[in-house]
């Protein structure tokens, strides 16, 4: 018999609820900390109250910002069964059960039944290596940013009268900043020259015409932490898809839905004008596009996809890319 339970995950706290009657709907609920110094003590609470055979339990947390992820790795490696769910699903789902109250504990009863309900897909983790080169980049983009904001205040005492003092201070944490730059991006390749598999996909995605080390970089670790199993489903996680709006008859432009990551999206922006020019099969859907009538922004965005369909697919097979405008001509 499975269990059906889930966990509201905040910053401090878990409140979890297990679903104990479908028909009646009753639960058992607990409040436990988001420590690590408590999560034996969760399980422990799960022996006793629900299961003693663990794998007979069912969980499904929302993706909270980072706070969900150690629980999740914690209850995996003990043997649970887990489901990481975008928290716009639980949204849409307590619409149609016309559910109010907004309580965590409430949203963890949500988050019971909708596992007993939907029965979502089961996560695994990504390895530890594709983790850590999340976080590496992850830190990169942040010492970016904050370089990118030194240089803007530096700019700003040009045209104002600044003190020295304040010029020189800005002038020294923005030599600081790109020497952490530099030895971050050596820690990075060293990581990825320390494994094969990380390695040997870096290759393959830089055989590509528009993907250079900073694209490939984000491609790798994107599709080493998520479970992507078509390259519709990764564009869609980077809001790479038409949104279209329609109604009656009103007939709306086409935009870019524009969810996930919007560092990956604007990141892949220069590559795609990159690929127009020089890759074949992104020059030839370019021209097709504006041929029929699309505006140069729409074919570009369809650039973009294209770039990240492309992507995925030397991953997957395993093999260098080779343009299939070529393979088609010869």
């Amino acid at each position: 018999m499975t269990h059906y339970i889930g966990i509201d995950v905040s910053k401090n706290k878990l409140d979890i609820a297990c679903l104990k009657d479908t028909d009646k709907l009753k639960f058992k609920t607990k409040v436990f900390k988001n420590d690590h110094s408590d999560y034996a003590a969760l399980i422990n609470w799960l022996i006793a109250n629900i299961t003693d055979d663990l794998s007979n339990i069912h969980i499904t947390v929302e993706a909270t910002g980072v706070y969900h992820e150690n629980i999740a790795y914690y209850l995996f490696d003990k043997g649970l069964n887990v489901s990481i769910i975008n928290p716009a699903y639980v949204k849409s789902y307590a619409a149609s059960l016309g559910s109010r109250n907004k309580t965590d504990k409430k949203d963890s009863m949500l988050l019971a039944r909708y596992t007993y309900s939907a029965k979502p897909k089961l996560w695994t983790p990504p390895p530890a290596e594709a983790r850590h080169l999340k976080s590496l980049l992850s830190r990169l983009d942040a010492l970016q940013e904050d370089l990118q904001r030194e240089l803007n205040r530096l700019e700003k005492t040009e045209a104002t009268d600044t003190a020295p003092i304040v010029k020189a201070s800005i002038e020294q944490m923005i030599v600081s900043l790109q020497a952490a730059i530099v030895k971050l991006n050596g820690d990075i390749d060293d990581h990825i020259d320390g494994h094969p598999n990380l390695k040997q996909d870096q290759y393959l995605l830089q055989t590509i015409k528009g993907v250079g080390p900073v694209v490939s970089k984000q491609m790798m670790s994107l599709m080493h932490n998520k479970q992507f199993s078509q390259a519709s489903q990764m564009a869609a996680f980077l809001g790479l898809v038409p949104k279209h709006s329609e109604s009656g008859l009103f007939k709306g432009k086409s935009r870019l839905a524009k969810n996930g990551s919007s560092a990956v999206r604007a990141k892949l922006y220069m590559p795609a004008l990159v690929a127009i020019k020089h890759n074949p099969d992104i020059k030839a859907q370019y021209e097709r596009l504006l041929a029929n009538g699309k505006c140069k922004m729409q074919a570009v965005c369809a650039a973009m996809r294209k770039l990240v369909h492309i992507c995925f697919g030397v991953v997957k097979h395993q093999q260098p890319y080779q343009a299939r405008v070529e393979l088609i001509s010869t």
